[in-house]
């Protein structure tokens, strides 16, 4: 049995990025960990009902996926990249320390969201083998309206070397990433079904198989 910990920087980015290899973890046996590296509060101009209804999508999510445990930070959304690294890289250690994950998925780096870049780059400093060793498998995921939208003429766009068969779990992940209220709208909008089976279709085609979800694996030990 597996500890796998995916780390969102935001709510729905779990799902968008891994949520049919996160369920096929589950079905394995594994313990799944979901942590969320930013939060919306009154204090950011959120109404009462926005953060108690974000709440409620968490929860929800939470008890879909079966995770064992979610970890949720007080850091504002869109503002990661304003705080000292060494305060997010902090946060992570201390979750890492706690339950000793041996497999990590952590968004793409040039994602044009500024939170998942500090994300990519905290998450990492807390993968070397000498302080965390229990850390065997380091995967990055795509996340729909943020990877695609890297649009970097140096050749570094996502190149995923890894591909994980969800064709049992697609249906699952859909109506998992529908307890977003308001995330998903109609296509041609990034976070739409259509969309949704469409980059699956298209990674499961490179693998073979009926849907897929692609990573780029930068730790493998074996």
């Amino acid at each position: 049995m597996g500890i796998v910990i995916v780390i969102a920087p935001h709510p729905d980015d779990e799902t968008l990025g891994c949520g049919g290899t996160l369920l096929r973890h589950v079905a394995k046996g594994d313990d799944v960990y979901w942590l969320i590296m930013t939060s919306i509060t009154g204090v950011a101009g959120y109404t009462e009902e926005q953060v108690t209804a974000r709440d409620k999508e968490i929860d929800a999510v939470s008890l879909k996926y079966k995770f064992k445990d979610v970890f949720r930070s007080s850091f504002a959304t869109t503002e990661l990249d304003t705080l000292p690294k060494k305060e997010i890289i902090g946060f992570i250690s201390k979750i890492f320390n706690t339950i000793q994950p041996d497999t990590v998925y952590i968004p793409y780096k040039n994602d044009v969201h500024s939170d998942h870049e500090v994300v990519f780059s905290s998450a990492i400093s807390c993968t070397k083998s000498f302080r965390y060793p229990c850390v065997r498998r380091v995967r990055v995921y795509e996340t729909l309206s943020e990877t695609e939208f890297d649009l970097n003429v140096d050749g570094s766009s996502f190149m995923p070397n890894l591909w994980v068969d969800v064709s049992g779990f697609l249906a699952e992940k859909i109506e998992i990433m529908k307890l977003y209220d308001g995330e998903m709208k109609e296509h041609p909008f990034p976070r739409s079904i259509e969309n949704i089976k469409a980059l699956a279709t298209l990674r499961g085609s490179t693998a073979g198989c009926i849907a897929a979800e692609a990573f780029i694996s930068i730790k493998e030990v074996i």
